[in-house]
């Protein structure tokens, strides 16, 4: 039997899948993040537990993987929830997986909820390209450093943060993206006091420092806008003489060097004949 990894609700229980409630009724062994949690949601989705549950957070994943392995390798089917959305996604289950994979067992997932992707495709940014951050170093100069090597990717970018950081980490972002960064707040997701605050940085850490902001947060940043290329026109024109020196025809000259350095064609013919 396979390690199965399911996503959980982020919170309403009612995104639960079919699917999520037979593993729950199924399983032999459910790994939980927080225990009380996983009873509160079966209770929720109205699913009698038959399974072992034995407690898998951060601090003991390790030291559990190898007895929840051994229980998949002696055919039991073993489950693995967070607290809310998918197991690995800053959340543990990394210690598992690779243990797993190491012992040739099985391992399948019961795809589902994740803050990540519902604040992606409310956040009112480009997303066509995205990267996942996690949370940032709690430390002000490590996160600060950490936001500088950041700053120039042309990707959106989607993290987690803790209500009580969220003001000093968007004053934080504004300084090493521009405060004109466009961005969004995503508190809640799915649950009753749901929130999206979009807008530029700037404003988004003078609301975060005037309010008491609670619950879950996904911060989705806009990706770093394109840079022109800068164009030396001298310098074309020397790569262009130097190839026609060396019995290559201007046309061809022009046309290797645009190819080589991304320009147009145009642009590089027009730096060639300049007097």
């Amino acid at each position: 039997m396979p390690l199965v990894l399911a996503a959980t609700p982020i919170g309403d229980p009612r995104d639960a899948s079919p699917r999520l409630r037979d593993a729950l009724a199924a399983a032999d062994v459910i790994a939980a993040e927080d225990t009380r949690r996983l009873r509160r949601l079966a209770g929720a989705l109205d699913v009698a537990l038959s399974a072992k549950v034995i407690a898998v957070y951060d601090a003991v994943e390790r030291g559990r993987a190898k007895a929840l392995l051994d229980e998949v390798e002696a055919g039991r089917t073993v489950l693995v929830v967070s607290d809310a959305g998918v197991p690995l996604v800053s959340d543990p289950g990394y210690a598992l997986v690779t243990g797993a994979i190491a012992r040739e067992l099985a391992v399948t997932v019961l795809p589902g909820p994740s803050a990540v992707t519902a604040a992606v495709v409310v956040a009112g940014v480009p997303v066509d390209r995205w990267c996942f951050e996690g949370f940032l170093p709690r430390k002000a100069g490590e996160r600060r450093t950490r936001l500088a090597q950041l700053a120039g990717d042309p990707r959106a970018l989607v993290l987690f943060e803790s209500p009580r950081r969220l003001a000093a980490t968007l004053l934080d972002l504004a300084g090493a993206f521009g405060p004109d960064r466009r961005a969004a707040v995503c508190r809640e997701l799915t649950k009753t006091h749901e929130e999206v605050r979009r807008g530029p940085l700037s404003d988004l850490a003078d609301w975060a420092a005037s309010h008491e902001v609670l619950g879950e947060v996904t911060v989705v940043i806009a990706g770093a806008p394109e840079q022109p290329p800068v164009i030396d026109p001298e310098a074309l024109r020397r790569e262009v003489e130097a190839r026609v020196t060396a019995g290559a025809t201007r046309r061809d000259a022009v046309d290797a060097v645009a190819g080589e350095s991304g320009l147009p064609r145009r642009v590089v013919y027009d730096a060639a004949t300049r007097s």
